[in-house]
């Protein structure tokens, strides 16, 4: 964790499923949520995290976002037909169609998943592969 003046930025993903909007569901207009949000069913409209620096959406494969996403943790195995923008992780699985583009701090895209539109790095704070032994702090991989 990290603490920007009496504010506590969390980077770890929230672990628990507080809301659920489920398979046959329709839901039109934005939505704001706190804590973790599943996603089974269709949203037509923006979703976004109360807290700009935790929350997660999970999104099932059956489930469809057609609007922009503003959530810090996002994890996609279904369709998003707008941008994405994470201050956190962004994990595309399999299953993932996005058409738009996706703001990151880091991202995780698994083969199979389909991205129509461009990956955009934060590049104020960029996310160093420690576990490969990669890149130390600016340096170039070999």
């Amino acid at each position: 964790m990290k603490r920007n003046k009496d504010k506590v930025i969390n980077n770890k993903p929230v672990e628990t499923i507080d809301t659920l909007i489920g398979t046959g569901s329709m839901l039109q207009g934005d939505l704001e949520f706190t804590g973790g949000l599943r996603i089974d069913g269709h949203v037509k409209g923006h979703v976004s995290a109360q807290d700009s620096t935790n929350g997660t959406l999970v999104l099932s494969e059956s489930g469809v976002v057609e609007g922009d996403i503003n959530v810090p943790h996002v994890v996609v195995n279904g369709t998003v037909k707008g941008n994405i923008s994470s201050v956190g992780h962004v994990e595309l699985q399999s299953s993932a169609k996005v058409t738009g583009d996706i703001h990151y701090k880091a991202v995780e895209m698994e083969l199979g998943a389909v991205l129509n539109g461009s990956l955009v790095s934060d590049a104020a704070a960029p996310v160093y592969d420690v576990i490969s032994g990669g890149a130390d702090k600016g340096e170039a991989k070999s």
